[in-house]
């Protein structure tokens, strides 16, 4: 993460319900992700709706989109995030991130993915 103002950026997007939502469905999905198809129907959320709103989260980086044919494929984009859990947990308990236990927990939960 280069600076807090992009910190800033995209903990402001997640702050929406349905963009939370979305990315957190993507979180699942991983590097596959799903199209804006799947996933407005998996949500519930209106296409348009939701367009507006995975853009937002593009915008960020924490999504990428590629066009697949007649489709939009949206993925997260797993360096972005990684960078984003790095700068939130600099200097961990005083540099000692051990005590957080943050290097004892799994990138990625079997349940999760």
């Amino acid at each position: 993460m280069e600076s807090i103002h992009q910190a800033i950026k995209c903990l402001s997007a997640l702050a929406q319900e349905s963009r939370l939502e979305a990315f957190r469905l993507l979180v699942r999905a991983g590097e596959q992700g799903m199209s804006a198809g799947d996933i407005s129907d998996q949500l519930g959320i209106p296409p348009a709706t939701l367009s507006f709103h995975l853009k937002e989260l593009a915008t960020t980086g924490l999504v990428q989109q590629t066009r697949h044919g007649r489709s939009i494929i949206y993925a997260i984009d797993a360096n972005v995030i990684a960078a984003l859990m790095d700068f939130l947990t600099q200097d961990c308990c005083q540099g000692r991130p051990e005590l957080c236990q943050l290097e004892q927990r799994p990138n990625c939960r079997e349940d999760a993915c």
